[in-house]
């Protein structure tokens, strides 16, 4: 794979500083880069490494350039442009149209004719399978679930029946859709009553879902997870969340069923979603890591919560004097009252 700066350029509309025949073969960072390598500068923490870098070509901003001593492209966005450019330098595996002896495919099944099923794979009745779908080895393809166009099913992946995928979606190895949603109910003796989970899962086109991923089937109506959205890996869904487009899921996030997550948000690691009633989270809302939404957010903006970390003596300190605060508050108001503060 290889390409000229000018090839790069132009398939991201930027301005050539240098030798337009130089050839690219791979990618590498400002500090690691070797010769025939493409890099970019998009943190400041990063321009440190900019003059010493051995990249052939560096994606950077203009007001970067002077202190670049390589070849460079202009760009507005680097990080933005080194994202589109990275897939051409992607390896591909070699097309492969051949269905596994090892697998077994319902005869109910619809199959288009270059869907690849690898070793292993199980394909339920009533199942469709379009266009440039890869199953990769030992999945499970539920009865009645639906797979958009070029769809990409890495190993041992599990959907229930009901799922439907959009175009483009990509499912990595571990995860689980269309699993019951977590609902009971006490009777009349206290023993827990199971609550039948009749929904589906309906996920969207261009989704990614990371590794030991699960998200569970509705109650009654589907789960719903809308276009664009991208799901880190060990998160958990609960039945009928819906997350809108194009928003991002980090690892470990946990979401109680119901929840509502709208467009463009951003859930950062390790956060929790979940109270005493449904909750709802606005677009354009960003949570950051480890943080507990316990109520709904209906304001844009960026949130935060829990405490900082410090030794853990102090820590120890500060917690006995938390579960004084509330003590503290009413000794403050009484004194406020008294006029005496």
């Amino acid at each position: 794979m290889l390409y000229s700066i000018g090839d790069l350029a132009a398939q991201i509309d930027g301005e050539i500083i240098g030798d337009t025949s130089i050839e690219i073969s791979g990618l590498g960072t400002l500090s690691g880069a070797r010769a025939g390598d493409l890099s970019f500068l998009s943190r400041a923490d990063h321009r440190q490494y900019l003059s010493t870098t051995k990249a052939s070509v560096v994606l950077l901003e203009q007001k970067n350039l002077h202190e670049c001593p390589t070849n460079a492209i202009v760009v507005s966005n680097p990080y933005l442009a080194y994202a589109r450019l990275s897939h051409l330098f992607k390896a591909i595996p070699p097309e492969n149209y051949e269905r596994h002896p090892s697998a077994v495919v319902h005869p109910d099944a619809s199959l288009a004719n270059d869907v690849v099923i690898s070793a292993n794979v199980v394909v339920e009745a009533g199942a469709t399978l379009a266009s440039g779908s890869r199953i990769g080895a030992n999945s499970y393809i539920g009865r009645d679930c639906v797979l958009g166009k070029s769809v990409e099913i890495f190993s041992n992946v599990t959907l229930y029946s009901n799922v439907v995928l959009g175009d483009n979606c990509r499912i990595h190895s571990g995860a689980v859709i269309g699993s019951d949603g977590f609902g009971f109910v006490h009777d009349e003796n206290g023993k827990l009553v199971e609550i039948a989970q009749v929904g589906g899962v309906r996920i969207g086109t261009d989704v990614s879902i990371g590794a030991a991923t699960t998200i569970d089937r509705g109650a009654i109506e589907d789960t719903i997870i809308e276009d664009g959205v991208k799901i880190d890996n060990q998160v958990q869904i609960g039945h009928n969340c819906r997350i809108g487009a194009h928003s991002i899921i980090c690892g470990c996030v946990g979401l109680v069923g119901s929840t509502i997550i709208g467009k463009h948000c951003v859930l950062a690691g390790g956060v929790g979603v979940g109270g005493d009633g449904a909750i709802r989270i606005c677009d354009g809302v960003i949570v950051s890591g480890m943080t507990h939404v316990s109520r709904s957010i209906d304001k844009p903006g960026t949130y935060s919560g829990g405490v900082l970390f410090s030794e853990t003596r102090t820590w120890k300190r500060n917690v006995l004097r938390f579960n004084r605060l509330d003590e503290l508050n009413k000794r403050v108001g009484v004194l406020e009252k008294s006029g005496k503060t």
